[in-house]
């Protein structure tokens, strides 16, 4: 009876293995490792009208310009009061560029970073800037770490709210190109959306008992979503109550997938903890993994694509990987 509990349990195990299986690899690496003068972590980066001269920012002040398309980087340092900023998000528009952080923090430049000044804040502001996004001459659109909205169009002067109340404190927080915004709430157990004439947030059960991560809009205007345990999942429509069957890009993985970006509308990246990297080929149908990437000490926090031959992995530990085009990605 023991030998047959024995055989019983190893095959239970077995079929776990099998089922368990890590994703195929990619069989190219198109990122490179890019060395910074920095170890904090890494939030954003934004390039001006020149396409070789671009910022990054993140934790510390950490601010970081480039003026040959993200191969070198030099710190750079803007005189503040001493405060230990946070600077979350960088947006330009030609030379007008953004910054914003916190503590409550908002950056403004006309000259594509030579020169930066402090924009005063309103004291009642709900929360700290959280993202910014140039949206043309003196105009942006400010988001807050409790999903406020706000609008400038005379270069940070005064700003009008887009939505009646804050929707409370988030975990991650993303705008479509045509402005619509999906919020995923602190503990991830639900999500909210707002898109423009709307008065306030719109909230929505979470599909599934996983917590969410992080959500972002498709190529088509949908939704994605990645979830705990290493989830994604896609909205089957519009409807934003009707989802796609859960995938799990990568079942060997208990680590969690942290950011999704589209290079093109077929070829997809998620990144994810200690060095998580996958690539959809597909439109996100089915994944293979970056195998290389697995030796970056690092968690891959964010994936920016600013056109498709120029992206960027930002990570912990002034951890940055730059897109190089291979020749069978082209």
């Amino acid at each position: 009876m023991k030998i047959l509990q024995r055989i019983v349990i190893l095959l239970a195990i077995a079929c776990l293995c099998i089922s368990c299986k890590s994703a195929p690899s990619l069989g190219y690496n198109p990122w490179e490792v890019v060395t910074l003068p920095t170890d904090s972590t890494l939030q954003d980066v934004g390039f001006t009208g020149d396409s070789d001269r671009g910022w990054m920012v993140g934790s510390n002040a950490t601010l970081l310009e480039t003026t040959d398309g993200g191969d070198t980087w030099q710190e750079k340092v803007v005189e503040l009061d001493g405060l230990n900023y946070r600077f979350t998000s960088v947006s330009f528009s030609g030379d007008e560029g953004w910054i914003a952080g916190a503590p409550a923090i908002l950056l403004h430049t006309t000259d594509g970073g030579t020169s930066w000044s402090r924009l005063r804040l309103s004291s009642r502001l709900p929360g700290d800037p959280n993202t910014i996004l140039a949206l043309g001459p003196q105009s942006a659109e400010i988001s807050t770490t409790v999903g406020a909205i706000y609008r400038t169009v005379d270069g940070g002067k005064t700003w009008q709210a887009l939505v009646e109340q804050a929707v409370g404190v988030i975990r991650n927080i993303y705008r479509s190109v045509d402005g619509e915004y999906v919020a995923v709430s602190s503990n991830g157990s639900f999500y909210s959306t707002w898109e423009p004439g709307q008065t306030a947030w719109v909230q929505h059960n979470r599909t599934s008992s996983k917590r969410l991560q992080s959500m972002g809009f498709t190529q088509d205007g949908n939704l994605w979503l990645l979830g705990r345990g290493g989830v994604l999942q896609f909205s089957a429509s519009e409807d934003l109550e009707s989802w796609e069957d859960p995938l799990y890009p990568d079942q060997r993985t208990s680590l969690g997938l942290l950011d999704l970006a589209y290079r093109t509308p077929e070829e997809v990246w998620i990144s994810g903890g200690s060095g998580s990297l996958l690539c959809s080929l597909d439109g996100g149908k089915t994944w293979l993994k970056d195998i290389e990437a697995e030796n970056i000490p690092a968690n891959l926090y964010k994936i920016v694509f600013l056109t498709p031959e120029k992206g960027f992995i930002l990570g912990n530990n002034g951890v940055l990987l730059k897109y190089e085009q291979p020749e069978s990605a082209a």
